[in-house]
């Protein structure tokens, strides 16, 4: 019986198309003492993986564009002395479920621990929406943090990790990302990331959460698929400027670390300012779709626990996030 190779032994091979150059189907198979139609086979799975690789009768093999992966070191080694102090693990999986329930399932003896994948077979956004994650062309970051009390604020927490991940995107050079509420990084209407939090405890004694960020670093259109929204990269928005994904990933995972420190010592206070100078709403008509109603009207901003100021006629309503939905011009849905 066949044994199934391990997506560790197709490593080789990607790095070997990791250039985005040709590649002759003879010299990478006698590179790794296989057979052509071993190759070929080899080719199919990480076909399966949602890379995007051209094939050529006379050339051989390519990627569509080249391929670096991440690597845990030099993140780790990039951090600031502060973040480095905080952090005790950080790794780099080459395909998992979800880096969130990886980090849920781990368990808090490594907090705070940070999982980065190159792919994620079920990737998911709020409210258990999907979320496309090929391999190699976007970020997904997990950050599992234990608080020795439930923070009175938690329900800010999606704001905090958004001014983080924005303040992360303005030092490599993407300067005009805006938040909308609760839980996604824009520029304009484009989408270019997303945030989930996750917790378990219970309220009043100890508490543990999962920060996970995903980013859209440099997804084609046909990884991406269909999504129901308008959206957008790190690359395009960096208009051609270099920036590697191990570059983001540090940056990232600095202020992070440092952003959820402050959180866990003064609350939502040092953040509040700052992402209401973000707030993609303030200022314009929204919709709050949730079970069983729909609510139009102005936003106002934020109240000191992260609800949403929605003002219907005169009436001030206050939306927390939970099963909710927020809408705005020009905006068709979620991803």
């Amino acid at each position: 019986m066949t044994r199934a190779l391990e997506d560790a032994e197709l490593l080789p091979l990607l790095d070997a198309l990791a250039d985005a150059d040709w590649h002759s189907g003879e010299g990478l198979a006698a590179a790794a003492g296989i057979s052509r139609a071993a190759l070929a086979k080899r080719i199919d799975r990480l076909l399966d993986w949602q890379l995007e690789i051209e094939a050529r009768a006379g050339l051989g093999y390519r990627l569509a564009q080249p391929l670096q992966r991440l690597d845990a070191a030099v993140i780790r080694a990039g951090l600031s002395a502060s973040a480095q102090m905080l952090l005790n693990t950080v790794a780099v999986a080459l395909r998992v479920d979800s880096t969130n329930q990886r980090l849920i399932d781990s368990g808090a003896a490594q907090d705070p621990q940070a999982l980065f994948a190159e792919a994620q077979t079920a990737g998911r956004g709020r409210r258990g929406r999907a979320w496309r994650s090929p391999f190699g062309a976007n970020l997904y970051l997990s950050l599992g943090w234990s608080f020795k009390i439930w923070p009175p604020q938690l329900g800010t927490l999606p704001l905090v990790v958004g001014v983080a991940c924005a303040r992360a995107l303005a030092k490599i050079g993407i300067a005009n990302v805006g938040l909308k509420w609760p839980n996604d990084l824009r520029i304009g209407n484009a989408k270019l990331g997303g945030i989930l939090i996750e917790q378990r405890g219970e309220f009043g004694g100890a508490c543990r959460v999962v920060a996970g960020v995903g980013i859209n670093f440099a997804m084609s259109a046909a990884q991406a698929g269909v999504i129901e929204q308008e959206w957008t990269t790190v690359q395009a928005a960096l208009g051609g400027i270099a920036c590697s994904r191990n570059t983001l990933a540090v940056a990232l995972l600095n202020e992070l670390l440092l952003a959820l420190a402050a959180f866990e010592q003064r609350g939502f206070s040092p953040f509040r300012g700052e992402w209401s100078a973000l707030d993609l709403s303030a200022g314009r008509e929204v919709r709050i779709e949730g079970p069983g109603q729909t609510l139009t009207g102005r936003a106002c901003g934020i109240d000191e626990s992260g609800a949403l100021i929605v003002d219907v006629a005169g009436q001030r309503h206050f939306v927390h996030a939970g099963e909710v939905s927020l809408r705005l011009p020009a905006d068709p849905g979620q991803r």
